[in-house]
């Protein structure tokens, strides 16, 4: 029997990830001048309005309301006809010190224990699977390939009329045996102007996003496409919806497949769990997945606040791996240092790379350090595997 599973993906001008990305910029900002910023910042957006608040400590001085006004600028947001551009917005801004009772938690040589521990309590997931080069869900890979054309689309100003607001979705269906037949239904809504006629902006996303995005191994006659369902979608953005940081984060991990600890990332330096132990959980997932160790692959880490350890790990191989998820288990804690300051290290994570995370999703992009394969983690994988 086939099964129908469905992700989404959405453009970098949607409001939810105009404000990841204003509190990723500041991020990287703060960290740009100073590693060891400890930045938890959050942003609404809506018509005409930008609000930053959260607690950060940093020997850095950055300018946020010129951080935020160049990135929404970056985005798109130019025309003060759309109800929300960089120029004309309010930027207000509430920001305060991290809390000492927390500090100590995440400062080697204070609180209850010597060890830099966990910014918090949580518990984060990592997954991957050989369904994609990319080591990813089909599913949600397909969905941001078209959000990022349409926002490629968007910066080249070769249509006129499209605007930076948009969404993708797409069901993808699997045969007996679990693996990705065909894609079955694509929905792609994209802003747009007034004076555009429906008929060519359905034709033009269909030919020149969907389709395209496509492999020709899952693509057939009977897709059904949406196309600006409601027919119209000239109100979008900020004014269209209130956007808020971290309201988003299905489509920053695995579009639905897997689980999920409930914890955003954006805005958070890498002392918080939630960003770094989710990246390092995803790191694991896919060195395992490399090593043939399973064709998919989920790994759970959790902490507690202020102690560097994990309280626990768990592979959960889906019935797919070559030995059993226990000993998986038992691999992982002995391969990998999975303290805080281990993974912060190991993944080079007090750098300014964290705006580019806040669009097309946190995973599946090589360029970031928890996307590289390891040959001597695979190595060593490989070793226990054959031990067993």
């Amino acid at each position: 029997m086939s099964k129908l599973f469905t992700s989404e993906s959405v453009t970098a001008g949607h409001p939810d990830k105009v404000a990841d990305q204003i509190s990723d910029a500041i991020l990287d900002a703060m960290l740009e001048q100073d590693p060891d910023s400890r930045v938890a910042c959050e942003t609404m957006v809506s018509t005409g309005m930008v609000v930053v608040a959260g607690e950060i400590t940093t020997k850095a001085y950055v300018d946020i309301p010129s951080v935020v006004r160049n990135t929404i600028k970056d985005i798109g947001y130019t025309d003060p006809k759309t109800g929300f551009d960089y120029e004309n917005c309010a930027v207000l801004i509430s920001l305060d010190e991290q809390s000492p009772d927390i500090s100590q938690g995440v400062s080697e040589g204070e609180g209850l224990h010597k060890e830099q521990g966990a910014g918090d309590q949580g518990l984060m997931f990592g997954y991957a699977c050989n369904e994609t080069c990319e080591v990813m869900p089909v599913s949600i890979v397909l969905a941001h390939i078209m959000t990022r054309r349409l926002a490629e689309e968007m910066a080249k100003g070769s249509v006129e009329w499209l605007r930076p607001d948009g969404k993708s979705q797409v069901t993808v269906e699997y045969g007996d045996d679990d693996k990705p037949v065909r894609v079955h239904t694509v929905v792609v809504s994209t802003q747009h102007t007034d004076d555009v006629e429906y008929e060519e902006i359905k034709k033009w996303v269909t030919d020149c996003i969907i389709l395209p995005s496509i492999p020709e191994d899952l693509k057939d006659d009977e897709i059904i496409i949406h196309v600006n369902p409601t027919g119209k979608f000239v109100t979008g953005g900020p004014k269209g919806d209130c956007g808020l940081t971290g309201r988003k984060i299905i489509v920053d991990t695995y579009g639905g497949v897997g689980r999920h600890g409930g914890g955003a990332f954006s805005g958070k330096d890498p002392s918080k769990v939630d960003r770094s132990a989710s990246y390092m959980a995803r790191f694991i997932a896919k060195n395992l997945v490399a090593a043939e160790a399973a064709e998919k692959c989920e790994v759970q880490l959790a902490y507690a606040i202020g102690v560097a350890d994990p309280v626990s790990v768990l592979v959960n191989t889906f019935g797919t791996g070559k030995v059993d998820d226990e000993y998986l288990g038992r691999v992982v804690q002995m391969i990998f240092n999975l303290t805080p300051s281990a993974i912060i290290e190991y993944l080079d994570l007090k750098r300014p790379i964290y705006r580019e995370t806040a669009k097309n999703g946190h995973f599946g992009k090589v360029d970031f350090p928890w996307e590289k394969l390891d040959t001597i983690i695979i190595e060593d994988i490989r070793k226990f595997i054959d031990d067993k």
